[in-house]
């Protein structure tokens, strides 16, 4: 019942934002974030409920659909997709509540794309049948198209958009013919059924290609990752926030949920290939990052960087590792959403990325410098924040598997001190350049949550790690991982 009262919610939300009239803005604001902020507290029940002895899936619904092909539409979520669960339902509301004053282009459409895109979200991070997963996947694209495409800050916002779209679908096209072909020699794509079956090494080995076209794509890795810097510098704030905070997350979830879980053989003979690819992302994007001027391309190619280093925890064959990549996506999610909010206050000021604009704002926005200084730590990894647990037990779990990729994975911790405390400096001191006011109650109110969020995560990273545990060793002991 919780999964679908998420649902039902949303579905609502849409058909009134539908009704509401175009001209009645505030009343359009005002119910499509009181829509999110209750599917953020109904999501919150599912964690209190949630029985985090068993890795069985729980909150099971099972919709027939198709019966004559064996096709069903089945929902349920284990100790794997419950905190992406948490994570989409929180942002949404936060970037709703960031974009309170946008004013860009048809608000109804605007509205409509955000709550279609949660909807679709979570259906993806729900969905217990791999061709109803490719649909909601490849779906999530149409929303985000829209709001890069129309709402977009500049010229070149039709361009990222369709970068966004063909890097992304291109990839899942291939993944497309690994799933009809599950189909045909299987006889169904439900997810409990292709876990339990066995594929021969020959067959799980192009599948895994076959996935990992797509899933690399989204995550994204080398060298298919040119899109993301392109569409974070056009979309508008809410809309970088989605796509660092949650959409770069489909990857790595496809990789753990579907790679790991149905071709363990595969995964194992490709990993060298995908510890080359992902220290080569890491080192790549955070020498890259170090040259940029423009505020939403550093953090696009910081948030590759970081991606990058899940992807190393992800095939460290070890419970500790996996789940080391689990909760550094959630922070991921936490501190790059908090930066890409950090930059859309300057821009609503001053509607300017140039960091050479910007200087000594600790004068005037002190409160503003004082967050901006918190999660810029906590993008470093400063110990007692949650990308200090995650990047310390990745590289841990690293080492054991692969010391050479754990050595230039940890440069990642070097190189981000050195983007981040570079553009910290730029921006926080030296001589005014720009006079604005610090941040007001509804900026504060975004921020917060976030920022409890990664303390709370950083402190007590236990409570996280015991609710995925089970989920996390049936997939690697199962799968004879260890």
């Amino acid at each position: 019942m919780l999964l679908n009262s998420l649902f039902l919610l949303l579905i609502i939300g849409i058909f009134g934002l539908i009704i509401i009239p175009a001209e009645h803005r505030l009343l359009l604001r005002q119910f499509s974030l009181f829509i999110t902020a209750l599917v953020f507290l109904l999501s919150l029940f599912l964690w209190l409920g949630f029985d985090h002895s068993t890795s069985k899936f729980q909150f099971v619904v099972n919709n027939l659909w198709l019966p004559i092909s064996n096709i069903n539409l089945i929902l349920g979520i284990d100790g794997i997709s419950l905190f992406f669960i948490l994570l989409t339902t929180l942002i949404f509301p936060l970037c709703l509540l960031a974009s309170w004053t946008f004013e860009k282009g048809n608000l109804k459409i605007y509205l409509i794309s955000f709550l279609s895109m949660e909807l679709v979200l979570l259906l993806v991070f729900t969905s217990l049948d791999l061709l109803f997963f490719y649909i909601f996947f490849e779906a999530v694209l149409i929303p985000m198209f829209l709001v890069i495409g129309i709402y977009g800050s500049r010229q070149r916002k039709i361009r990222a958009a369709y970068m966004f779209f063909l890097y992304t679908l291109f990839g899942s096209l291939v993944m497309l013919v690994g799933v009809v072909y599950i189909y045909l020699s299987v006889g169904s794509t439900s997810y409990e059924i292709l876990s339990i079956t066995k594929f021969s090494n020959y067959n799980q080995r192009w599948l895994w290609l076959a996935f990992f076209a797509s899933f690399a794509a989204k995550v994204p890795m080398l060298p298919v990752h040119i899109w993301l810097p392109e569409a974070h510098v056009e979309a508008p704030t809410a809309g970088s926030v989605i796509l660092a905070g949650i959409l770069l997350k489909l990857g790595s979830y496809g990789f753990l949920r579907f790679s790991l879980g149905l071709f363990p053989q595969a995964c194992t003979y490709f990993t060298p290939f995908v510890f080359s690819l992902s220290v080569l992302g890491v080192v790549y994007t955070s020498l890259t990052a170090i040259r940029q001027t423009d505020l939403k391309r550093l953090i696009a190619y910081t948030s590759v960087a970081h991606m990058n280093l899940v992807m190393i925890g992800l095939f460290s064959g070890t419970v500790i590792g996996v789940e080391a990549a689990i909760l550094q996506s959630l922070s991921h999610g936490f501190v790059s959403s908090a930066l890409f909010l950090i930059i859309g206050v300057l821009y609503d000021r001053w509607h300017t990325r140039g960091v050479n604009y910007y200087g000594g704002l600790t004068h005037t926005m002190p409160i503003f410098i004082i967050i901006f200084l918190f999660f810029t730590m906590a993008n470093l990894g400063l110990p007692g924040t949650s990308s200090f647990v995650g990047e310390f037990l990745l590289l841990v779990s690293a080492f054991d598997a692969n010391t050479t990729a754990c050595f230039f994975a940890a440069t990642s911790m070097i190189l981000g001190g050195v983007y981040s405390l570079w553009l910290f400096n730029r921006i926080a001191y030296g001589n005014i350049k720009l006079v604005g006011c610090d941040l007001n109650y509804r900026e504060f109110v975004v921020f917060l949550p976030l920022l409890l969020g990664t303390v709370f995560m950083g402190l007590y990273p236990d409570l996280f790690f015991s609710v995925m545990h089970a989920s996390v060793s049936n997939l690697v002991w199962v799968n004879l991982w260890v």
